[in-house]
């Protein structure tokens, strides 16, 4: 009885592992609708997204596979990946950046919204 007690536990525990992991690192999308203003494409291969944030404004932890981002205003967003100490990266408008999979939080310390567009590179799935 008390194997089966044991592995139940294990089990559980597994779960409650498997589930933390998702509150920890989400789908931006789903996270923070109302930052991602509108999914422009979404598909097996790529998910562009229209994406705003007010000064002040922070977005919880998340998640994004590969991606481009096209800057669309200037502002001032400060970045903490996972692990790691934030950064502040100084957008220009027009800028365009590549960045490798990430899981991070964001938030504008500007003065102004920062208007982006990303552009996510979905992993390849074999067939």
């Amino acid at each position: 009885m008390k194997t089966i007690k044991m592995i139940v536990m294990g089990l559980l525990f597994g779960l409650f592992l498997m589930g933390s992991s998702k509150v920890y690192a989400q789908d931006p999308v789903k996270l923070a609708p109302n930052n991602y203003k509108k999914v422009l494409i979404d598909n097996e291969q790529t998910r562009v997204v229209d994406f705003e944030i007010a000064p002040g404004e922070t977005i919880p932890w998340h998640s994004h596979p590969n991606h481009l981002i096209y800057a669309l205003t200037s502002g001032k967003i400060e970045i903490t990946d996972k692990g790691k100490t934030p950064t502040v990266a100084d957008i220009k408008m027009g800028d365009a950046m590549y960045m490798p999979a990430v899981t991070h939080m964001a938030k504008n310390t500007g003065t102004t919204t920062v208007k982006l567009v990303i552009v996510e590179i979905k992993p390849m799935t074999s067939k």
